[in-house]
């Protein structure tokens, strides 16, 4: 089974909170990049249970090789983390992300699966923890004529095409089987990522990913042009209204909290 997991590079969301929550993020006199140079860049979380997802399914007995793709110009650190885990072959596509959308992402993504001869699987995180949107796995399973089934928490093979995956669903799970070739996004209930040990880590630092040309690969009708472009971003005021109640004893503080949330309707 060929397999392919599509990771993004993303700024650390803890990072990013810590400097919003105080004030300190910035947005430079493009109006579209961030100011802080200082904040970590790392794989996108969802991502990296993608790439444990196709590992699970090789510790089960699936014969596979695992590539690992991303879009952008410097994402050697995420795929040599790739590597580490325990990917076969990983591979950059060497394209300014700022200038691409969903669609041209996807586009690309799909160049690169039909330049491989196709997949079996393709798996990608549920979303980036920067955008949130969650597009591009679903455009990129209509770009290469495969089904597409999200917000999984399982994978497992029933047989040699035919994969039963267990999704998360606000009415509890639900668990469907679909036919390779197939596109799955994968959530955060699969569980933590493995951690590669030391001589993985030190094994993979001298890895160099495969270099992909955007002009090599075969975008489509699109061409890879993106449909939406960002004109301007900006960072909304945290404005805190934090209120202490004080009191005699915790059980008169606790008693004015309650009083205080049922005259806001709060509470009951």
């Amino acid at each position: 089974m060929k397999m392919v997991i599509c990771v993004k590079q993303v700024l650390d969301p803890s990072a990013v909170d810590n400097y919003a929550l105080v004030g300190k993020l910035e947005i430079g006199p493009d109006g579209k990049t961030l100011t802080q140079t200082s904040i970590p860049r790392l794989m996108n979380a969802y991502d990296e249970q993608a790439i444990e997802c196709a590992l699970r399914l090789r510790d089960a007995g699936v014969s596979c090789k695992i590539h690992v793709v991303s879009v952008g110009t410097d994402t050697t650190k995420i795929l040599q983390q790739a590597v580490a885990m325990g990917a076969d072959e990983v591979a950059a596509i060497a394209v300014d992300t700022g200038t691409v959308d969903g669609c041209a992402t996807a586009a690309l993504l799909a160049g690169f699966v039909k330049s491989l001869g196709g997949a079996d699987l393709v798996l990608c995180g549920r979303q980036a923890s920067d955008g949130d949107q969650g597009v591009v796995p679903a455009l990129l399973g209509e770009m290469l004529g495969m089904p597409v089934v999200t917000i999984a928490r399982a994978v497992e093979r029933v047989d040699g095409t035919t994969l039963r995956v267990t999704r998360v669903t606000p009415d509890g799970d639900e668990i469907v089987e679909v036919s390779c070739p197939a596109v799955i996004t994968i959530s955060n209930e699969l569980g933590d990522p493995r951690y590669p040990t030391g001589i993985q880590t030190m094994k993979a630092r001298k890895v160099k990913p495969q270099q992909v040309a955007p002009a090599s690969l075969d975008l489509g009708a699109s061409g890879g042009r993106p449909r939406v472009t960002m004109t301007r971003q900006f960072v909304e005021p945290i404005i805190g209204r934090c209120e202490i109640i004080h009191g005699e004893s915790p059980a008169a503080v606790a008693k004015e909290l309650v009083s205080r949330l049922r005259a806001d309707r709060t509470v009951e």
